[in-house]
């Protein structure tokens, strides 16, 4: 398989302003997936509106982008964000990933 144009592939990490929780997703649109988030087009996370955006990576394959979403929502993935997003985090009240 290899790499054909120059889309990208985003991982992303929402936050979410009412409860203070984490959402990690893929695409390849990052700001429509943003606003299919907080108009509550996607009902996995609707009843957590609104999101801000906090964290992403891009990546040519998705498949890099696939793995490294599992590897984030792991218990691992999820210590290496904190430490990634420590100065975030520390300006916060409440961190709950």
């Amino acid at each position: 398989m290899g790499y054909h144009g120059s889309m990208f592939h985003y991982l992303y990490i929402l936050q979410s302003i009412k409860d203070k929780k984490f959402y990690t997703g893929i695409t390849i649109d990052l700001k429509q997936r943003l606003k299919e988030h907080n108009s509550g087009e996607n009902t996995s996370t609707s009843y957590r509106r609104p999101f801000k955006l906090i964290y992403y990576e891009a990546y040519l394959l998705k498949k890099d982008a696939e793995a490294r979403e599992w590897y984030l929502k792991t218990s691992m993935g999820k210590r290496v964000m904190k430490k990634q997003l420590r100065y975030y985090l520390e300006s916060i009240t409440t961190i709950k990933i």
